[in-house]
């Protein structure tokens, strides 16, 4: 897969020590946020509010399978089994958002993100690594989330447009959560499945890309952090709600990059990246900040600035050559910005990697089989 490093003269060698040691920085350094846990255990804590998170074991499973490392991978996954699956309850099948590193549930209900990264990362394992048994039947466990997402009674889609929910049943989305790359590999997985929920997956595949384009501002390319099923930003949350471009909304053009880089350009996806990238490529980011998707910033002071710089950096993978000068600028500024230190480590640092990954083409899609002959699959009406 394209290094695109390799494109603005850094050397193959200093890339590869580059993401290598940006790993170990995250799982074995002074300011690593992976531990062991109990029972043979590994978790990501969230640093900035000492939990650990379905996001974030998630983020660090896919880092693994990326990376070769089972070990890892195994232990990250037995901690989302013993500690975060849910066995009883109006979420069964689902698992729990947040946990105290004990495993003690903070909380008893999901966030879609982490169910749809877990899904992702488990086919990529079976793929990379074969099935064992029990929980580590990785493919088993891949289409029964699958399944859950789509069929539980609290479904994380919504079965009428194909949108992804910010959570279970709710009437609205989060941008970032749409994952049209994740959803074509879906489609694939269960296609050789011969499951029929294929289908569904191939709808949201398409129904995110439309999404999108309606979410983003159509002149700054940025996204609310949740959104109406019209894409108009939704301000649902105490006091200002969530329809301007902060935290969660970053992923959007991070997520634009990826489906780039997996499943080829899309023009409307693409002036969303350059409008984006075109925005801060002259914005120091020690001044970014809290804006409104039309691009007026507030006074509040970004939480998460290496973010921002890491999602701006993988978003360029989407960009025409319309913006090739400003994402040469965000490129060149990311490679050059360290990981961030501190107690908001956490989420700046799980993007930074993924953009890391990205742009040294270590981000690879893992193609799960050919699709069958179709004559004789069941297509639901």
């Amino acid at each position: 897969m394209k290094n695109t490093f390799l494109d603005y003269g850094y050397t193959e060698i200093e890339v590869e020590n580059r993401v290598n040691d940006t790993f170990e920085a995250i799982f074995e350094g002074m300011d690593r946020f992976y531990f062991e846990g109990l029972r043979d255990t590994g978790y990501f804590m969230d640093t900035g509010n000492c939990d650990a998170r379905t996001e974030g074991i998630s983020y660090a499973m896919m880092m693994c399978v990326m990376m070769d490392r089972q070990d890892y991978f195994d232990r990250l996954w037995k901690f989302a089994m013993e500690f975060m699956y849910m066995e009883e309850g109006p979420f069964k099948g689902y698992f729990a958002w947040s946990v105290a590193p004990d495993g003690k549930k903070n909380s008893f209900g999901p966030a879609p993100d982490g169910e749809e990264f877990f899904a992702m990362s488990l086919i990529f394992a079976s793929k990379k690594w074969g099935n064992k048994d029990g929980i580590y039947e990785y493919s088993a466990w891949a289409q029964k989330i699958l399944h859950t997402m789509v069929h539980h009674q609290l479904p994380m889609f919504n079965r009428e447009n194909h949108l992804v929910l910010f959570v279970p049943a709710c009437r609205f989305s989060d941008p970032s959560y749409h994952l049209m790359h994740f959803y074509r590999a879906f489609a694939d997985f269960l296609h050789g499945k011969r499951d029929v929920d294929a289908f569904f997956w191939e709808k949201a595949e398409k129904a995110s890309r439309d999404y999108l384009v309606k979410a983003c501002d159509p002149k700054t390319g940025m996204s609310p952090e949740y959104g109406t099923f019209e894409g108009k930003p939704e301000k649902f949350g105490p006091p200002e709600g969530h329809g301007d471009f902060y935290s969660d909304a970053y992923r959007t053009g991070a997520n634009i990059g990826l489906d780039a880089l997996w499943c080829g350009k899309n023009a409307a996806l693409s002036e969303i990246a350059d409008n984006l990238v075109s925005y801060f490529a002259d914005i120091d980011p020690a001044d970014y900040r809290k804006y409104h998707v039309d691009g007026k910033p507030t006074e509040e002071k970004a939480l998460h600035p290496v973010a921002l710089l890491s999602t701006l950096a993988q978003t360029t993978l989407a960009c025409t050559e319309k913006a090739s000068d400003a994402a040469e600028k965000i490129v060149r500024r990311f490679w050059e910005t360290p990981l961030r230190k501190g107690e908001r480590r956490y989420y700046d640092n799980c993007l930074y990697m993924f953009a890391m990954l990205a742009l040294s083409g270590k981000y690879e899609f893992l193609p799960h089989g050919e699709r069958p002959d179709f004559d004789d699959f069941p297509v639901p009406l």
